[in-house]
């Protein structure tokens, strides 16, 4: 009986009629995976536990590892807030060394990320001002070239750390190479003061998209120029004289780094901007020559805009004329002007 069962069922079979289906198969999801492999093992990578933690050294050098070259602006932060929260402590310890941490976050001036920007500026004003002091001449160039950036927020930013560096390094920061006739130079090119050249004629002034700028960003960027030409105008012969002897000037063992770099005795030959201006009388006379006027011009429009710029422009005004007082232009052709023409 059971044989019969079965031969009626296969008999059946070929008289059923297939169903075949009809039209699109249904798309298959983004975060689809295909599960249809067979495996008989899992093989997981080699992972190294350890019940100790990283020492502080490893830690330190890591996050600053991250903060320069980190591609996440989130770890480039964190890393930032790290190092500020460590070097913050009673007692902080910078394994890399002040100049070495500044050659890593100095780059940051420039960064994208308004956060990172804004950590960079809280960790540089912990490091202490005595090593800062040292890497003045490195760090202008970071900052002037943030405050001639194209994005204004990174401008802003860029005039604050300037506004640190001139706080704890302004003395260091407008005797270095360039540290005078370059910083004003960017300082009027970001404000829009055309500044006539004196090799070749040409003038700079900032760009398009900079000349519309909101009255309190203009004035706090006068404010920061004033400081900035007070320090350079201060004079320091008066100083020393009241604190040291004239012999202990003349036959005293230098104590800073690089003292006779003012020789430039290895280095390639300065131009005009890249030159060292150790006194107060040698930073007049280049203002005097290639910034004065252009800062006059500038001034006056500033002082008829009025409220916060008028009156930075006026505070400005007094400390130029104060730090201008007692000069006289040099009609005398310098050092320099008789190498060229010999």
């Amino acid at each position: 009986m059971g044989s019969s069962t079965k031969k009626k069922k296969e008999k059946q079979k070929d008289f059923q009629k297939p169903k075949y289906k009809v039209g699109k198969t249904k798309p298959k999801a983004s975060n689809f995976t295909d599960t249809s492999f067979k495996s008989k093992a899992i093989v997981m990578g080699q992972q190294s536990l350890s019940t100790e933690a990283p020492d502080y050294v490893q830690q330190f050098k890591h996050n600053v590892s991250l903060a320069s070259s980190s591609r996440s602006d989130k770890q480039r932060k964190e890393a930032l807030a790290y190092l500020t929260t460590q070097l913050s402590s009673d007692q902080p310890v910078n394994p890399v060394g002040t100049i070495g941490l500044l050659n890593k976050v100095l780059p940051l001036v420039s960064d994208s990320s308004t956060p990172v920007r804004a950590q960079l500026l809280k960790l540089l004003r912990t490091l202490p001002e005595a090593e800062v002091k040292h890497g003045a001449e490195h760090a202008s160039m970071y900052i002037r070239a943030g405050m001639t950036h194209l994005s204004a927020d990174i401008s802003n930013d860029s005039l604050a750390v300037m506004e640190w560096l001139v706080e704890v390094a302004g003395s260091e920061l407008v005797n270095c190479p360039g540290g005078w006739v370059k910083t004003l130079g960017t300082f009027c090119a970001m404000m829009g003061w055309a500044v006539s050249s004196s090799s070749g004629g040409w003038t700079s002034a900032a760009r398009s998209s900079m000349k519309a700028k909101d009255a309190q960003t203009l004035a706090k960027q006068i404010n920061a120029l004033g400081r900035f030409l007070q320090t350079g105008f201060d004079d320091e012969s008066s100083e020393k004289e009241n604190t040291c002897q004239y012999w202990d000037i003349l036959y005293r063992i230098p104590r800073a780094p690089n003292a006779f770099e003012y020789l430039n005795l290895s280095g390639a030959r300065r131009d005009e901007e890249g030159e060292m201006y150790s006194n107060r009388e040698a930073r007049q006379d280049v203002f005097y020559r290639r910034f004065l006027d252009a800062m006059n011009k500038g001034l006056d429009k500033a002082k008829k805009e009025g409220g916060a710029t008028g009156r930075a422009a006026s505070s400005m005004e007094k400390i130029m004329k104060d730090g201008m007082a007692g000069f006289e232009p040099s009609t005398a052709m310098d050092t320099k002007d008789l190498l060229d023409l010999w």
